[in-house]
Formats: C-alpha cells, structure tokens, sequence
C-alpha cells in the first residue's frame, strides 16, 4: 500500500478531519477509526486486508451485494452522456423517468407516482410537506398534525428526527418540532406483559385512534410507521396491528404513511414492506435498497389519491433539491433494479433463503441468553434476556448488545446492536453456507455474553 494511505495515515488524517455521524468523536478518535477498503458478494475487508462478513448490508441497504461491476458501467455510461441535469423547470432526464416507471411497476397498487429525493432523511421531509399542501389544497389548513411512534426512525434531518421517536435524538435540538406527537410501538416482548401478541397489537394499533380523538381528527394530517421497526431493533408486529391501524386510517381520514426506507426492495421477500402486511399506504418513503447503498437516491412513492390533488388542486409544490432525480444516480437504481428483477432476488428471499435463515436464527433460541428470535425475509431481531421463562432483560440492555456486537466483530462478523437486540439485514444474494457463517459467529457471541456478563 501506498504509505500515503497507509491505515495509519489514513487514521490520523480521519481523526483530524472527519466527524463522523451517530458517533462521539473523542471516543472515537481515542479507539481509532476501523477503514473499510473493499467489497466483494457479502464480505467487506478492511485495509489491512482482513474479512468480516456483513450481515447488516452497510446500513440495511447493499440488496445486491458489493462488487457487482454492472452498475459502476452503468454509471460510467451515463457519466459519459450526461453527468448531471436538474429536474426543474419543466425538465427532465430519461433514466429519471424511466427508474419512476420502473419503481411504480412493482408497487401493485396505488402507488403510481415517485417525487426523487437524495437520501431517506429527504424523503421524509418530502412527504411531510406533500401531506399538508394535500390537505390544505382540499380545503383543510388544520389537518396539519402527524403522529409517529415511540423509538420508530425516520432519518436524521430536523424533521426526520422529529418524527423519529428516539429520545436521544431529541435531546439534541430542540426536537421534536411542532405538530409531531408519538404514540407506543408494537414491542410485544418488552411491553406486551400477559396480554397475547394478537390482543397486544390491537391495544397499540387503538393508541392511534385515541390521539386522534385527543388532537381532533380535523388537525390530523397522517400516521407515519415503519412496516417493521429497523433501527428501533427489528421490532416485528403481531399480526393483529397492521390490519387495525390501515382500518383506523380510513376511518378517521388521514393518510397513512409506510417507511419502506428499510423494508423496500426484497428485504422481506416482497417488493415492498407494507405489500408483506397487506395494506396500502397512501405515501412511501424509499431509499436504502433502491440503489442498493451504490448511490444516494432515495424517492417517496405517491398514491392516486394524493398525485391527484397534487397534480391538478395544489399548484405549485415549492419543493425540491438540487440533485432530485439525478441521472448518474437514476441509472444506477436502474441497473440495480434490473438484477433484482432478472437474478429473482425478491422471490429468492420469500421461498429460499429467507425460509432458510429464519430456520437458522431460530436455532439460536435454544442458547440460554436468548429470549426470542424474530424473522421475516432477511431481516431479523435477536431478543436477549437475562431469564428467558420471564423475559426478564439484562440491568443494562447496552452493555448485553456490544458485548455480543463486539465479539462477532472481532471474529469477523458485521452485526448491530440496538439496546439487547442483535439486528441483522444480509445482503439478498446470501448462501445458505454464509448464513451458517453467520449464525456460527452469533452463537459464539452468545456464548460469550453468557460467560462473562451478570445480570
């Protein structure tokens, strides 16, 4: 290696000149930054050449994997014809059009539309804004409240960390905003106490119909919630909780807003999130696997119901980013999304590999640390606990989580912990053999929580 970009150099110039996001810069700068140099299928190797495998897919988001040298020709070709081009006034690019046709095709509703942003966070703010010119242009200024949930995420920009429900991030900032309230997630372990999963999602999908009476139905823009909870800790809802809460939505007429951020393209072996849980959302942030991390794009999918009033009531929507719908980044989504398509990815992880890895992580509930496993598709949520007959949880559920987080890691497994629940989000062209891989290094993990954590 060049000892120019030594790892050494390369960690002196980073703890000098990078600040790093979600991170204390004087611990980190203290341990030293860990320097990721490659990728190849679902491992990442760091620049002293050593393997980890990812089991988290950078951020829930390399679909594809690492390597695929389709989408770096892809966008070399689009670099050569035409690098950049806005999408304002009146203009367009055809890969941007075409990766909105494209998206909206795998739908299977409603959603026909696509407004492109550059990230998840900006996809939010998108349709918190689009929700209340919606209402406003149909007569209803007041419909301008949004409800979220407690320990939901839905980015880091002002708004998104306002209808995030995470405590730490609204000590910072002066957050949430107004016209933010946050009603319980659906944590059957940790909160369903003697109530059944079934009975249990009920109760919390109603919490939604009770705030709604509090603020009044007529302030009341939308519910926003992630199918599943990502970065919450892959909270899973019972099977009661969707059905109930798209039945309040329409009740109550306010628009119901999915975060397929995380969920979207394949992860849970359907195209989409809320098409797993059989309901339509009016609104649908998305990013993450849309490029599959090769890029930063992100878009929020719009209803009929919505584009129409968006289209011909609304006017003009004072709207946008200098980068929405960015051609080199449209075509990579493309390229992207033409292999899920033509390797079967989505169908792979719903009949085959995601059968497989639910098998293989429930395995991991016969380890006495482990209370509960949740799966669906590639994404799962590993439930520690201190005494599983109770479910009694760890006096601190940090310490339990990187201690397992931190003994995969140093044996070559990328995991992430949130709280006492192991998180992992493969890429979808996993092998079963790597699976095992994966599983393998978790229990060791377990084990060392076991041998060297009291409760």
């Amino acid at each position: 290696m060049n000892p120019l970009t030594s790892q050494s150099n390369l960690g002196a110039i980073d703890a000098a000149h990078h600040l790093h996001p979600f991170s204390d810069m004087k611990q980190l700068n203290e341990k030293g930054t860990r320097i990721i140099a490659r990728g190849e299928g679902v491992y990442i190797f760091d620049a002293q050449g050593r393997r980890y495998l990812d089991g988290f897919a950078g951020l829930w988001c390399v679909n594809i994997g690492y390597g695929r040298k389709e989408i770096a020709e892809a966008v070399q070709r689009q670099m050569n014809e035409l690098p950049y081009y806005n999408t304002f006034f009146g203009t367009t690019t055809p890969p941007t059009t075409l990766l909105a046709q494209k998206i909206t095709a795998h739908t299977g509703g409603r959603l026909n539309h696509a407004f492109f942003t550059n990230s998840g966070s900006e996809a939010t703010d998108t349709w918190f804004r689009m929700a209340r010119v919606y209402w406003k242009a149909l007569g209803h200024p007041t419909k301008t409240h949004v409800i979220a949930r407690r320990n939901g995420y839905h980015g880091s920009t002002v708004a998104g960390a306002s209808l995030g429900g995470m405590k730490h991030m609204h000590e910072q900032g002066n957050l949430p905003i107004e016209g933010i309230s946050h009603i319980g997630q659906p944590y059957w372990y940790a909160e369903g106490g003697d109530l059944t999963p079934d009975a249990f999602g009920r109760k919390m999908a109603r919490e939604l119909e009770a705030k709604i009476d509090e603020l009044g139905e007529e302030n009341v823009a939308a519910f926003v919630a992630e199918p599943i909870q990502g970065a919450g800790g892959v909270i899973v809802p019972p099977a009661t909780y969707w059905p109930e809460i798209a039945r309040i939505c329409k009740a109550r007429n306010i628009l119901l807003v999915a975060d397929e951020v995380i969920c979207g393209f394949g992860r849970l072996g359907t195209w989409f999130g809320h098409q797993h849980f059989g309901f339509e959302p009016d609104l649908a942030p998305v990013a993450k696997g849309l490029s599959s991390g090769y890029l930063p794009i992100g878009a929020v999918l719009v209803s009929d119901r919505v584009a129409k009033v968006m289209i011909e009531e609304a006017g003009d929507f004072n709207h946008g980013y200098t980068y929405s719908g960015h051609p080199v980044c449209a075509a990579a989504a493309l390229e992207n999304l033409r292999i899920i398509e033509e390797e079967g990815l989505v169908d792979r992880v719903r009949t085959d590999i995601g059968p497989y890895f639910a098998a293989a992580l429930k395995s991991l509930e016969d380890h006495p640390v482990v209370g509960q496993v949740d799966t669906v598709g590639l994404i799962a949520g590993v439930q520690l606990a201190a005494d599983k007959g109770t479910r009694r949880r760890f006096a601190k559920p940090d310490d339990a989580g990187m201690n397992v987080r931190n003994h995969c890691l140093e044996n070559g497994l990328v995991m992430r912990a949130t709280g006492d629940r192991m998180l992992a989000s493969p890429a979808l062209i996993i092998s079963r053999s790597e699976v095992d891989q994966m599983v393998e290094t978790l229990r060791k993990g377990l084990d060392h929580l076991r041998d060297t954590m009291t409760e």
